[in-house]
């Protein structure tokens, strides 16, 4: 049988608390993680990390660590960026406009 720890926290006056060092190991809880609870009709409460839809991508993790091991190795291929390309990039999209509150349609979702 699995071994259980125990840990408890305190609610302040306006109901806040701290998730204690352990809960937060378990979970693997950085800052600004979110936490999602389950409440059972006996009253337990289970705690879980949420996986909200900006979760870590796994493959974009991996080329990102690829870029910063290639950049540790080898520092002397990183160069400036060119100070034109702002420049250009916004000719690139000035006119347009973009509603973020707008739904995708079927064929971008």
């Amino acid at each position: 049988m699995a071994a259980t720890l125990e840990v408890e926290s305190t609610l302040t006056d306006r109901y806040q608390t701290t998730v204690p060092e352990t809960v937060r190991r378990a979970l693997k809880l950085c800052k600004r993680d979110k936490i999602h609870y389950i409440i059972r009709a006996n009253g337990e409460v289970v705690l879980t990390r949420s996986q909200s839809a900006e979760a870590v991508d796994p493959v974009l993790d991996q080329f990102l660590a690829f870029l910063a091991n290639d950049m540790a190795k080898h520092p002397d291929r990183i160069k400036a960026v060119d100070p034109a390309l702002p420049q250009y990039l916004h000719s690139l999209v000035t006119g347009i406009e973009v509603d973020l509150e707008s739904p995708l349609s079927d064929a971008d979702e």
